[in-house]
């Protein structure tokens, strides 16, 4: 007598690489990139973490997988644009890439940029530049000093978006402690902020802020070399 197939093995979707890393990106977005492992991956998917190894090598290979994946989710600019709208357009897409994916920022700085969607990605930046007059070289220049903005975020020596700012009473008293050596950070401390209220600074005004800057600079120098 045949015995009827499990329908729970009928329709489970089949394990690929793609699905791996989905199911990557999706445990980092919600737990953070320290929860990710290929324990706690295999139970995302409901299979033993050995079948894993199947579509990924090891953890540093999801690692610069999900990476990928997040790159590729970039959208670029229609063609024809002028360049620096095109470049700001697409600067400001891979923030917004970013900032959905919180975590992308830490392991781009840590695994490289050599994945081939990342390449892609900086080829359309060169693309841009180039099609905008810049010379080979001014275009050399200009990835230099964009840096990791072009994809997103920057390296800011001063992070001072998070949530806990210290009330008005004590930001007075931090000042007052640091003015004697100190002054002008002590001013700093207790300025306005864009809104006109105490606190941090809005770290989505300082980096466009920033990109405004290098734009409006590389285009004086566009054509220069």
């Amino acid at each position: 007598m045949a015995t009827r197939a499990d329908p729970t093995a009928e329709r489970r979707v089949p394990l690929t690489r793609e699905r791996v890393l989905r199911a990557a990106v999706e445990l980092a977005d919600r737990d953070g990139i320290d929860a990710l492992s290929m324990r706690r991956l295999g139970q995302e998917l409901d299979v033993e973490a050995m079948a894993l190894y199947r579509h990924v090598r090891n953890k540093d290979d999801i690692l610069d997988g999900i990476v990928e994946v997040v790159v590729a989710e970039i959208e670029l600019p229609p063609s024809g644009d002028d360049w620096k709208a095109a470049l700001r357009r697409q600067v400001m897409a891979a923030r917004t890439s970013m900032l959905r994916h919180t975590w992308a920022p830490r392991v781009l700085e840590e695994r490289g940029t050599a994945g081939p969607a990342t390449l892609a990605y900086i080829e359309s930046i060169l693309a841009i530049l180039r099609g905008g007059g810049f010379s080979l070289d001014m275009a050399h220049h200009a990835l230099h000093v964009l840096g990791s903005r072009i994809l997103g975020f920057n390296q800011d020596l001063f992070d001072d978006s998070g949530d806990a700012r210290p009330d008005p009473e004590t930001a007075a008293l931090q000042a007052q402690a640091l003015a004697g050596r100190f002054p002008n950070i002590a001013e700093l401390t207790v300025a306005a902020s864009h809104d006109g209220d105490l606190g941090g600074c809005d770290d989505d005004f300082e980096f466009a802020f920033g990109l405004d800057l290098i734009l409006d600079g590389l285009d004086r120098l566009r054509g220069t070399s």
